[in-house]
């Protein structure tokens, strides 16, 4: 059997060797044993899918070792990537455990990517083994014969600087890219989080986001699996299978875009007793306003946080406990480890003062070491620091404050309209759910901003006008077009698909359709 081309770190971190030091971020074990370790004292559940399936941490380990031999038959050694497509079952925890008990790269593709979709990530990825959805899932499939096909491997044949997944990018500002994370990085982060959110065995999360991108890998099989504590997966996300899950399973921490808690507390049969065991929610994205938070926080009985971070650099901002709750309405947190950040000139690079608007750059040992394309990799860092490509604010405390994307200003009339400020300004309206705002073309001004709301009650274009009137906002940033909607378009990820919105704003600019 031919060998495929190993995939490589494209990015050497400059401070690779203090994070290596004794003491250091990465001075500690690979992923797989950190992993080991932790579920070798759980006897309660690890892992609990929509099929019923529960695993504690001795099945839960037996059933790695057991993959872990099948793979090893296989064919698949160290550096060899094993990609999958799957919704999030038991059976994709297993996957990544098991490669990483090899040492091999995770190669997860997101089950609802089309055909075109899945050929083109695999050509990225040229994995050693495939294994579509039905292969994964069904009683039959590869997976289970897998489990089957040899000896368990129980000794771990992984090191900690070894790559450990490749995660793509959800495209919302173009192609996707793969980045590439090692066992370490991760491992670092898994034990920072955990302690960041002060989790603790009796916790237990409940996880709607797909287990192919970050925030579903870190938080619903890195970090409860560090802890130990259960993680309960949603296969297809449902709202009032959620509020199910979580008065019966007694769930106490969750974390995703707005969207997922703007449906949970918009369900029918919402009530604030089927949710009193949640005691947090962390939230990231554009869309976590104010106002989403302060509603969430009241309704949900919880404390409601706002965090930051990416593929590429997986939540490098959050609040504690000890912070404030306005600290947690009002900023997306502050560095937790070891992470660094600045704010830059997006047309020059050169570092801003604090309290600045410009584009936020980052390090630190979480952050991914490179994408797959050296060429991406190149365009992406600078001297040692990713460039994200969020507009935001960082005061002299350390607290971050997300404007918006680069790409997401609106340009009108040779002003500059940060979309993310203007979004906020609606979702103070009491009337006002959700918004998001685009550019909708003009001949004349260039652009306008057209916004997309999703209302309890009637909110039109006068309303919206006097609100932002009465908020002291200026006239340049009010939105000229209000669009109302039942609900935003999202992608896979949770996030509202900007890209459909600015192609319906361009399709309907003279405002005759809506």
């Amino acid at each position: 059997m031919a060998q495929p081309p190993r995939l490589r770190p494209t990015y050497q971190h400059p401070e690779a060797r203090a994070y290596r030091a004794p003491g250091g971020p990465w001075d500690g074990p690979s992923l797989d044993v950190m992993l080991t370790h932790a579920a070798a004292s759980a006897t309660d559940p690890l892992v609990v899918d929509d099929d019923g399936v529960t695993l504690d941490g001795p099945t839960l380990e037996a059933a790695v070792a057991r993959l872990a031999g099948g793979l090893r038959a296989a064919g698949v050694r160290r550096g060899d990537v094993v990609a999958w497509q799957a919704p999030n079952h038991h059976q994709v925890v297993v996957l990544y455990r098991a490669c990483w008990r090899l040492g091999a790269i995770a190669g997860p593709i997101h089950h609802q990517a089309g055909p075109i979709e899945v050929e083109a990530m695999l050509d990225v990825l040229e994995p050693r083994l495939w294994l579509p959805r039905a292969e994964v899932l069904e009683p039959g499939g590869r997976f289970a014969a897998l489990l089957e096909a040899a000896a368990p491997v129980t000794e771990s044949a992984a090191r900690p600087a070894d790559l450990a997944v490749v995660l793509f990018t959800s495209g919302s500002s173009g192609e996707p890219k793969a980045a590439l994370h090692t066992q370490r990085g991760l491992a670092y982060k898994a034990r920072v989080m955990a302690g960041a959110h002060q989790l603790r065995r009796d916790d237990s999360v409940l996880m709607p986001a797909p287990l192919a991108h970050v925030s579903g890998l870190l938080n619903a099989v890195l970090v409860p699996g560090a802890v130990p504590m259960p993680a309960h997966l949603m296969a297809r996300w449902d709202p009032e299978r959620a509020l199910r899950t979580i008065e019966t399973q007694r769930i106490t921490f969750m974390i995703g875009p707005p969207t997922f808690f703007v449906a949970l507390m918009g369900a029918p049969d919402f009530a604030s007793g089927r949710v009193e065991s949640l005691r947090l929610v962390s939230s990231g994205g554009a869309g976590v306003t104010p106002a989403f938070v302060a509603e969430a926080s009241e309704r949900l009985g919880a404390r409601v946080k706002r965090t930051y971070g990416s593929t590429e650099a997986p939540t490098v901002t959050t609040s504690t406990a000890d912070d404030s709750p306005t600290r947690a309405r009002e900023t997306d947190g502050r560095p937790v480890g070891a992470a660094r950040l600045r704010i830059s000139d997006p047309a020059t690079g050169r570092a801003q003062p604090a309290g600045t608007v410009g584009e936020l750059w980052l390090r630190g040992p979480e952050l991914f070491v490179g994408y797959a394309d050296p060429d991406q990799t190149e365009a992406a860092l600078s001297r040692g620091w990713f460039r994200t490509g969020d507009l935001a604010t960082v005061d002299r405390e350390g607290w971050l404050t997300i404007v918006g994307r680069i790409k997401d200003i609106i340009i009108r009339g040779g002003e500059n309209i940060a979309a993310a400020e203007v979004e906020a300004a609606l979702e103070a309206h009491p009337d006002v759910v959700q918004a998001v705002v685009v550019g909708s073309p003009d001949a004349r001004l260039g652009e306008r901003v057209c916004a997309f709301v999703v209302t309890r009650a009637g909110f039109d274009l006068t309303e919206c006008r006097s609100w932002f009137e009465r908020a002291g906002i200026a006239r340049y940033k009010t939105p000229e077009r209000i669009v109302p909607v039942d609900e935003l378009p999202l992608l896979s990820a949770g996030k509202p698909d900007r890209a459909a919105l600015r192609d319906r704003a361009a399709a309907t600019a003279d405002g005759n359709a809506d």
